[in-house]
């Protein structure tokens, strides 16, 4: 079910990175480096880290439902071997279901919840480069949370400059 979204793309710093990832908010604020499309590269160097970090982040509100919304972060791990997507979902979404994805009307399946945070509850997939290219190629893409079992919402996160943002990252 598609709800009406309004787009957030004010600057996030990577504690919610930090938070998702389980680890202690960060000090600093992120530093928004650029916009791709609806997407924003913001970086940030944790504390210990000899070097800073950087993701590409998109929010995205349900307008009638503004509890209902999703952060949508990929980054590449600190050894820089792997890419992950991370997804905070808001908290009261039933976690037995999971979170699904659909990209242009193509169900690519479900994700389990791997943590719940004070803020929300984060599903993490590591992205594989078909995973990668269906994304970086499709045109909108559908993140389903699910209320109750019978009820998923389905949330739509634009895939507008997600290429090019991917591309960039460190």
């Amino acid at each position: 079910m598609k709800r009406i979204l309004k787009r957030h793309l004010a600057g996030i710093s990577l504690t919610l990175l930090a938070m998702a990832a389980g680890g202690s908010p960060v000090l600093g604020q992120g530093v928004v480096r650029a916009q791709y499309g609806d997407w924003q590269m913001s970086c940030d160097t944790p504390p210990g880290a000899s070097f800073e970090q950087c993701a590409i982040i998109q929010n995205v509100l349900a307008e009638d439902q503004p509890n209902v919304g999703l952060s949508v972060i990929i980054l590449r791990t600190a050894d820089r071997e792997a890419r992950l997507l991370r997804i905070l979902a808001p908290l009261g979404v039933l976690l037995p279901n999971g979170l699904g994805l659909n990209v242009d009307s193509q169900d690519m399946g479900r994700v389990a919840f791997v943590r719940c945070l004070p803020n929300g509850c984060v599903a993490e997939v590591f992205l594989d480069d078909a995973l990668i290219d269906t994304l970086t190629n499709g045109k909108s893409a559908i993140f389903v949370v699910f209320k109750t079992p019978e009820e998923g919402i389905g949330i739509p996160v634009s895939l507008n400059g997600l290429k090019d943002g991917f591309s960039q990252l460190p």
